[in-house]
């Protein structure tokens, strides 16, 4: 058939101007072309040339973004009216194709309306973002043409009597009504930018956030359609496939978003509600109607969003029924009659009722639905995130000014305000994202019944209520899951309790081969966790089970009544898929029904909490002002003279007397509002520029007169004054009005940051006042041994520094700060005399009484008294006595003749620690021991590291780029098979038969359809007037079959759901005990290199995510992958065809998730690492609240809150903003697959009668792909992470265990071997590691049974390796130790450590009673173990515990001093009997008494022994049988102590010498 434009029939009306030109249907269309060619003609070269050489520079700076008025309104018109063009150039082909001869003037000028229309918008962005407002005179002459040209057709369409009743009527309306709106928005712009028709134009600047290059966050900039599939994040996710993504790369938070703005608008909101209920402003309801106040419009739009998506969601099943109706009517639109200016008219329904027409509206349907429900996602999940920093930052501001008692008291622990963060704001931005499903699940619901009872009739309420009656079972089941996993998280902290401090002493437990009982300690916690994991499992499963079975439960029972009940029902494949599809979409609300009701009873309570913490008390709420205000009516005018003249008195006092800086007159304060005052009757004066010293017993209150002063505490009654000389306010004024004071708490707190910010604290950096803080401080020393001298992170995570070092670290911070005042507390109460002295002379005296500060120092070392300008003296919380020293002589003789004996006391003590070498050499050991595990540990990390970065050349580079965008295959593998040869088969069998029995369902409801109304069509042809002749059609066979397939496919439901869950228990178990076996037999060596962290986590973080993330997850994977799988397969058995088609598609799929899945990752592991600075900030401030108020710093700590939580909730938006991206463009591809297989289904049953049931087939399974891509993609991404922590832990299972086995067998070692105790030594050498020199060089000896040695020597001489040797903890690779004639190179390790003893260095004790520590083996009776402790010294200290044997010890034994612990491990040692006993530096941190009675007791209880003591203090092996002097792993001398002794050059009596 010719195609021309007006037709080419003969008798043509098309071509008769005989009632003017304009009367000429064809020629109205072709004038309508003029003003689209023209459009296109001018603008083409434009975007061509003008813009060709600028799209660079578009790109990189986004600052020139600039919105023209009117922006958002014109992309939406535009959008409309290329949607009417598309209905156009529809109804232009379906008239044309009754008429005989095809009519271009019809569709041709729609088509180019439709270019048109593109190129304007893409015309316009390109000014828009260059800022060039004068190119938009063509769209103004452009609009106008349209809108003219328009009309034109309008009314003569009129003048002809077309009316509503046809389409291209409407449609042209429509047009004329779009075109018009489209010329307003052009000529406000014109009104508003000036540009054009007026002098002088409109300068307008971008928005601020856009002028910032550091703003990369463009979501509120961008355009419609960039906003509404995510455009602007393709250079983003493309970035991120090259080179990882970290915060520079994200870069700033737009300002709308920071949380300092939605801090203002929620505390605004707060306010606005105080205002209106002076009440009960902080109630929970309050609390609720502020944050609506505040972030409720956003919500309104998302669920507007969420509401219209859920409403086009219906278009699918109405098109599936349209499209597989007018199949089975073969398509045939009925013939229109009307024929006006020589064409043929069609009305909407003649339109609707094409198949073809249909599928095209199913694809904008699915387009638009899509981009509806990402765009309320988005939007309801960024208005979380604002939230969830604003209720942030109003908890920091609250934490700022709680009162220290509410603190200090219990009301609020630290942990209670840090779950207030982590747990509460969380629950609360969870509830703001769910919220949209509140209204809109109820919406969807109601829309969905009524539409199957439209399709179905009663049978279809009866499938619903199933659905809705199981509602309830499944909230049920999600309450029980929710405390399944409660149960779990306490016995798992049991469990990492446990196993933290089996790891901890894991020194302990291989030297006293005491592995096996911790080992089944820790695997007794495990089964109990193991037992509620499989509660948690079951719950599990059901759920999952329920989701699958429900629907086909609802189906089966529907259709079954349907087509048995009704009796002449329509029970064709129309009908059967839609209500198919229907069901579908029924399910989805009502499983999340049970977790957005979860979510809204946790922000209940969250909101409570919330509510209870910000009304707790508050500092500075003064008690008595009201008191004051009532009173001051009566008699103001006498007061206010009085309280003049006071100031005034007081004024005159402090100038001419004294220079004060603080006064208190009689001052009352105290903790809590109710309870007794702490302080009483405190008069005091603080001299300005002087040294103030507290003293006065433990427990007096010196500490809290120094809060007291600082404001801390609640006054009842008394002034404190601040003279304006301290800080810039005036006299008379309350506390609150103080400059800075730096203050030195008596608990020392850190940051969590390096040495040097700890000490500098936000103040500038002063070389030289640094290097004399840390000279005065004494902590040269300490910082050399750090890996990174002062740049070393100290504070929460990293090394934990000893109670001295980080005590002198905090006086360091307050002796280099530039204050007038310094307030320190008890300084030196961890430190050891000598640096108490350098600290006193050098810090205090030198450093800030030479500058003229004023210090209040707090102390028990009264030799300092003499120091000091003024000394307050304190008893029970009032003040004894205040002056200077020689007043206190004069006045208060017995106090000072008290304090005399004291101070000779305590310099007798300074004798005596001179000659012990000091604890600080102690801690300084163990710090070096720490780093020296840790400096191992850093080297691997470089060493990866540097494999990285040496490999910049562009092969090793894009290796490196592979490998993170490779799916961890090899974990998988590990995983899967962990789970036996049993269960992986029956897993995978077990889906495969599931998902192939849920297409023979659909497939069998296809048959049984088709069937149904072919012989339904078959009777009417028939026309039978004989009822008993032709009976109805009979439904039972189908319906038996398909009852029986829905039944299997609900009891594979149960089996897949049963099956992953199970895989998972038994993956967990095993990885989880062959983990912990490989723990605890490795190597010594690994522990030392491993920081204890780091195994920690695989044990904590790691098998939690194997413990209940990873079933889930694979098990969603393993579906979704499926049912597009099957979905595509139907499809393509469907139509073959589609098979062409799907090829670009599935490309598109895979680059789409490749890219995808690395910045997913990438995005979720720095939402999670920006996590852990923001709450460890939170728990700081709570800690050090005192200091930084004290130091004035609340601004500041602020101000790094708001950056902290800026930079979490930045990296959060991307990883929403990145799954959105996913989720369009997956919905997207879906889409283009419905669309696909209707044209494709729509055709070959047109023409080659493939029959109408497998249509619906096939289009219901295409709307499925669309809604499981985008899941299949983010549970991939979601299971690579999982994976990791399978691959961390397999890469701990390689590590090489200890070989425990021995040469000979147990009867060949005599029972009570060794029972002499005889040591002989030969040629040993020894070393840490196969790679490492040797610690030990050829060493020999012979020690005969009982004797006593000593061995000496400098640090890293390999003392200690010694005494590991003759446990075989280190490497023996040359010589051999013969114990009592046998090598122990042959014994099994289990016996050979279980026969002798050690004390070590470090004291460690186990959580437990006391009989546990003594004898975990429980071989003792309480008579041995008494006898131990009376040994010991301790059993006084035990018979006074409650429980005597049976007290607790609290983890680490914390509830016993140093000393005590010491006792108790030589205790545990001397229960053994071993005949040999070896002391490794075992009375370091003990006192000289207590290690008097030590030596004694060794000598005494152990005197039938061979005992080996490895000197701390060269006196204590002075009366040893034997000394060995080492140096550098080779016995440099090796006789009697008193032979070297008289030797004079010998290096032991030089070690006697130095050590006196």
């Amino acid at each position: 058939m010719a195609l021309a434009f007006c037709g080419d029939e003969d008798n043509s009306t098309a071509y008769n101007v005989d009632h003017g030109v304009l009367n000429n249907g064809c020629f109205v269309d072709a004038l309508n072309v003029v003003p689209h060619v023209f459009l296109l003609f001018i603008t083409f070269p434009i975007l061509f040339i003008g813009w060709g050489s600028q799209s660079s520079k578009v790109h990189i700076h986004h600052s020139t973004w600039l919105h023209f008025p009117g922006h958002n309104l014109r992309w939406i018109l535009t959008f409309i009216l290329l949607f009417v063009l598309v209905c156009e150039i529809a109804e232009g082909i379906v008239s044309d194709g009754v008429s005989e001869s095809r009519h271009l003037h019809l569709y041709m000028p729609a088509g180019m309306a439709f270019l048109a229309a593109i190129t304007s918008v893409v015309y316009y962005h390109n000014i828009e973002t260059s800022n060039f407002p004068k190119l938009l005179i063509a769209l103004l002459f452009y609009w106008t043409l349209a809108f003219i040209t328009k009309t034109i057709k309008f009314v003569k369409f009129c003048d002809n009597g077309v009316g509503f009743s046809q389409l291209r009527f409407c449609l042209t309306g429509l047009l004329v009504v779009l075109y018009g709106m489209l010329l307003a928005v052009e000529i406000n712009v014109i009104r508003v930018r000036r540009y054009v028709f007026f002098k002088t134009p409109k300068e307008v600047k971008p928005p601020e956030d856009l002028q910032d290059l550091g703003v990369r966050f463009l979501q509120p900039f961008v355009n419609l359609l960039s906003k509404g599939t995510y455009w602007w994040m393709n250079t983003f996710i493309k970035t991120a496939h090259k080179k990882p993504i970290d915060l520079k790369t994200i870069g700033k938070l737009p300002i709308a978003m920071r949380a300092l703005t939605n801090y203002i608008r929620l505390n605004e909101a707060f306010e606005a509600q105080k205002n209106k209920r002076t009440s009960s402003p902080q109630g929970s309801r309050s609390i609720w109607r502020a944050l609506c106040c505040a972030f409720g419009r956003p919500l309104l739009l998302s669920s507007t969003f969420r509401i219209l998506a859920d409403l086009l969601g219906f278009a699918g099943p109405l098109c599936i029924s349209g499209i597989v109706y007018n199949v089975g009517k073969g398509n045939n639109t009925i013939r229109p009659q009307t024929k006006i200016l020589g064409v043929f008219f069609i009305s909407s329904q003649e339109f609707l009722s094409n198949a073809y027409v249909l599928a095209v509206l199913l694809f904008f349907a699915l387009l638009l639905q899509r981009t509806f429900l990402q765009a309320s996602y988005y939007v309801a999940i960024e208005t979380g995130i604002n939230l969830r920093g604003a209720i942030q930052t109003k908890i920091y501001n609250k934490i700022m000014q709680l009162s220290t008692s509410n603190m200090s008291m219990g009301e609020m622990t630290a942990g209670q305000i840090c779950n207030l963060v982590a747990i509460d704001a969380n629950q609360l931005m969870w509830f703001f994202f769910l919220c949209p499903n509140l209204w809109a699940m109820p919406v969807q619901i109601i829309v969905g019944i009524l539409l199957l009872y439209y399709l179905l009739g009663i049978s279809a309420l009866i499938g619903a209520a199933v659905i809705i009656v199981l509602a309830p079972v499944q909230y049920f089941v999600a309450t029980k899951l929710s405390q399944a996993q409660r149960s779990t998280l306490e016995y798992s902290n049991e469990r990492l309790k446990k196993t933290n401090e089996m790891l901890r002493g894991i020194k302990l437990l291989k030297l006293y081969a005491w592995e096996h009982i911790f080992h089944s300690s820790v695997e007794e916690t495990r089964q109990k966790e193991m037992t509620s994991l499989k509660s948690f499992a079951l719950y599990t499963s059901i759920s999952i089970f329920m989701n699958a079975a429900i629907p086909i439960a609802a189906v089966l029972i529907t259709f079954v009544v349907h087509a048995h009940l009704t009796r002449n029902a329509d029970f064709s494949p129309s009908v059967a898929f839609a209500s198919l599809s229907l069901f579908h979409i029924l399910v989805s609300p009502l499983f999340l029904l049970s977790s957005v009701v979860r979510s809204t009873v946790k922000a209940l309570v969250s909101v409570q909490k919330l509510s209870e913490f910000l009304s707790s008390e508050e500092i500075g709420e003064e008690h008595d002002k009201s008191s004051e205000l009532r009173s001051a009516d009566n008699h103001s005018k006498y007061q206010a003279v009085v309280s003049n003249a006071k100031s005034a008195l007081n004024l005159i006092f402090c100038f001419l007397f004294l220079s004060i800086l603080a006064q208190i007159t009689n001052g009352f304060f105290t903790w809590t509002p109710e309870g007794p005052p702490a302080l009483s009757n405190i008069d005091i004066r603080i001299p300005q520029g002087q040294l103030t010293m507290i003293v006065g017993q433990v427990g007096c209150g010196k500490s809290s007169l120094l809060l007291a002063i600082l404001g801390e505490m609640q006054k009842i009654s008394g002034s404190i004054f601040w003279s304006s000389c301290a800080s810039d306010s005036e006299l008379g004024e309350d506390v609150r009005k103080r400059g800075s004071v730096a203050y030195a708490s008596q608990k020392p707190w850190l940051l969590n940051a390096t040495v040097e910010e700890n000490i500098t604290f936000e103040s500038p950096f002063n070389k030289q006042r640094y290097k004399a803080v840390i000279d005065a401080c004494s902590l040269q020393p300490d910082i050399d041994i750090l890996p990174h001298g002062d740049q070393t992170q100290i504070g929460e995570r990293g090394i934990n520094l000893s109670g001295g070092q980080r005590q002198r670290i905090s006086v360091a911070r307050a002796l280099y700060q530039q204050t007038n005042v310094v307030f320190l507390d008890d300084p030196f109460s961890a430190l050891d005399i000598h640096l108490s002295d350098h600290l006193m002379q050098e810090g205090i005296l030198k450093m800030l009484r030479e500058d003229k500060r004023t210090i209040v120092l707090v102390t028990h070392k009264l030799q300092y008294l003499p120091h000091a300008d003024w000394i307050i003296a304190m008893k029970d919380g009032t003040i004894q006595r205040e002056g200077t020293l020689k007043d206190i002589q004069k006045s208060e003789t017995e106090l000072f003749e008290h304090w005399k004996t004291l101070m000779n006391r305590q310099d007798q003590e300074l004798e005596k620690e001179t000659i012990i070498e000091t604890k600080t050499v102690l801690e300084r050991t163990n710090l070096r021991r720490t780093m020296y595990s840790r400096e191992a540990l850093l080297k691997d990390d470089e060493e990866d590291e540097e494999e990285v970065t040496e490999s910049d050349d562009e092969d090793n580079l894009s290796s490196v780029l592979h490998q993170r965008a490779k799916m961890p295959w090899r974990a998988c593998g590990k995983y899967l098979s962990a789970a036996g040869i049993l269960l992986l088969p029956l897993l995978v069998l077990s889906q495969l038969l599931k998902h192939t029995v849920m297409v023979a369902i659909d497939y069998c409801l296809a048959r049984w359809t088709s069937d149904a109304i072919s012989g339904k069509i078959e009777i009417e042809l028939k026309n039978c007037s004989h009822c008993e002749v032709c009976n109805d059609f009979n439904h039972s066979p189908y319906s038996k079959v398909f009852s029986i397939l829905c039944c299997l496919g609900i009891v594979l439901c149960l089996v897949t759901s049963i099956a992953v869950e199970w895989t998972g228990l038994k993956v967990t178990k095993k990885l989880h005990s062959s983990l912990l076996n490989k723990i605890i037999l490795a190597p010594m060596r690994f522990f030392e290199t491993t920081p204890l962290g780091s195994i920690l986590n695989r044990f904590s973080a790691d098998c939690n995510t194997i413990d209940q993330h990873i079933p889930a997850t694979l098990e969603c994977l393993s579906r979704s992958t499926l049912l597009c799988v099957s979905a595509l397969a139907v499809i393509s058995y469907v139509t073959p065809m589609f098979l062409i088609a799907l090829v670009p598609l599935a490309i598109m799929c895979y680059f789409i998730q490749k890219y995808f899945r690395v910045a997913s990752r990438d995005l979720q592991q720095l939402d999670d690492s920006t996590q852990l600075p923001l709450l460890s900030h939170f728990s700081e401030t709570v800690e050090g609240l005192t200091t930084i108020r004290a130091f004035r710093y609340e601004a500041k700590f602020r101000q790094k809150l708001l950056e902290y939580t800026d930079s979490n909730n930045i990296a959060s938006l991307f990883l929403t903003a990145a799954n959105r991206w996913l989720e369009v463009r997956m919905e997207y591809i879906g889409a283009c697959v419905v669309l696909i297989a209707a044209v494709t289904s729509i055709t070959s049953c047109l023409y080659n009668k493939l029959s109408s049931g497998l249509v619906g087939l096939g289009l219901t399974y295409a709307l499925m792909v669309s809604n499981y891509l985008n899941w299949m993609v983010r549970n991939l991404a979601d299971m690579e992470i999982q994976l990791g922590a399978v691959k961390r832990i397999n890469g701990l299972l390689k590590t090489e265990a200890e070989n425990y086995e021995g040469l000979l067998s147990a009867s060949q070692i005599p029972q009570n071997w060794p029972d002499r105790g005889e040591i002989q030594i030969q040629n040993l050498s020894v070393r840490y590691d196969s790679n490492l020199k040797p610690v030990l060089k050829h060493v020999n000896a012979h020690i005969s049974p009982g004797q006593k040695i000593g061995i000496c020597g400098r640090t890293g001489s390999g003392k200690s390796s010694f005494s590991l040797a003759f446990f075989r903890m280190v490497d023996t690779f040359e010589g051999r130790i013969i114990i009592d004639g046998i090598d122990i190179a042959k014994l099994p390790l289990q016996t050979l450590r279980s026969r002798l003893s050690i004390i070590l260095q470090d004291p460690i004790l186990f959580s437990g009673t006391i009989r546990f520590n003594l004898d975990p083996e429980k071989k003792c009776t309480d008579s041995m173990l008494w006898e131990a402790l009376e040994i010991a010294q301790l059993k006084h200290v035990v018979k006074a515990l409650p429980g005597g044997l049976d007290a607790i010890v609290t983890e680490g034994g914390e509830n016993f001093s140093q000393g005590q612990r010491q006792l108790f491990c030589l205790a545990r040692a001397f229960v053994r009997k071993t005949s040999i006993f070896i002391m490794d530096e075992a009375t370091a941190s003990i006192d000289m008494a207590t290690e008097n009675i030590l030596q004694k007791v060794v000598m005494t209880a152990f005197a039938d022994r061979t005992v080996v003591t490895i000197a701390h203090r060269v006196h204590t092996i002075l009366n040893a049988d034997l000394v060995i002097v080492m140096k550098r792993g080779v016995i440099l001398e090796y006789d009697k102590p008193e032979v070297l002794l008289e030797q004079e050059d010998s290096v032991f009596a030089s070690f006697v010498q130095a050590d006196k």
